[in-house]
């Protein structure tokens, strides 16, 4: 109950006078019931908090930002390993969807979540996603987690091809769990529909791991070592420099390898796991001895 009414105050902007301490310690408490230790955290959930008060590495905000990041990855990767541009646009009401083609992703640039997968434009209700789109656009994603680096990201909406693997009915998301600068596991989501989703974990060596989160279920379907693996763990490696904890999307398509997007707290960091020893054994993997103490 406590959860329910505190979320829908939060959304309304009720709890934006409260610093992202103190606000940090009451969500924690109400998923966990059990005190946020940020004196010393140990368990993983209890550090990508602390990352969030003390780590402020200003380039956060532009790889967060998922127009800003393209041109950091052609910098860094190369354009050819971005999923093609069509459109970018301020407003919604800039679009034009006469000239968009067939089928496309709609993205905003300022959170997560908030994407229009367009498979066919003709069953597309594009009253209802002007509807939705205006809405995010409003939305500041700051304010759900205080995950900071979203506060300043600028609201924007990218249009990009919607991308097809002849030998798979859905894309598979391989998501690489960087601790400190090493890829250390790989989660494999797959059949998505509607919101929901399985999830599988790997080591970088392809074998099976056991870090089952609530409400997830890992998938029973054989999952095969993508052909570019290696490359995934040496970009991610790559990318994660100097970064405590970040994790690194990819896609393959048609055997080519694709970037997705940087997640510096997945979850917001609030992972329910069906086990309390993959919150440790995640958090004995992270190290912010590195950092300065701020407490």
């Amino acid at each position: 109950m406590f959860s329910r009414i505190f979320n829908i105050l939060n959304n309304r902007g009720f709890f934006r006078f409260v610093n992202d301490k103190h606000f940090l310690k009451i969500i924690y408490y109400d998923r966990f019931r059990k005190k946020l230790n940020l004196k010393n955290p140990s368990l993983f959930t209890e550090k990508l908090q602390w990352l969030k008060l003390y780590d402020r590495n200003p380039l956060y905000t532009k790889l967060v930002d998922k127009y800003a990041v393209r041109e950091y990855i052609k910098e860094k990767l190369g354009e050819e390993y971005l999923i093609p541009l069509i459109a970018v646009y301020d407003k919604v009401d800039e679009i034009e969807w006469d000239k968009l083609p067939n089928q496309f992703v709609i993205k905003c640039t300022h959170g997560s979540g908030s994407n229009i997968i367009c498979k066919d434009k003709n069953k597309l209700s594009i009253r209802e996603s002007k509807k939705k789109l205006k809405k995010w656009m409003r939305k500041n994603w700051y304010w759900f987690g205080r995950e900071w680096p979203y506060k300043n990201v600028k609201p924007r909406i990218i249009i990009e091809k919607f991308m097809v693997d002849a030998n798979s009915k859905q894309l598979k998301d391989y998501k690489l769990m960087c601790f400190n600068g090493s890829p250390k596991i790989i989660q494999v989501m797959s059949n998505r529909i509607n919101g929901k989703y399985n999830l599988n974990h790997f080591s970088i060596t392809w074998e099976n791991l056991n870090f089952e989160q609530i409400g997830l279920v890992p998938s029973n379907e054989k999952i095969d070592k993508p052909k570019n693996l290696d490359r995934m763990v040496d970009f991610a490696r790559e990318l994660s420099k100097n970064i405590p904890f970040v994790r690194l999307d990819f896609y393959e398509i048609n055997g080519e390898l694709f970037f997705g997007e940087f997640t510096l707290y997945p979850v917001s960091g609030f992972h329910q796991f069906e086990d309390i020893s993959s919150d440790v054994q995640l958090g004995n993997m992270l190290s912010i001895d590195f950092m300065e103490r701020k407490i």
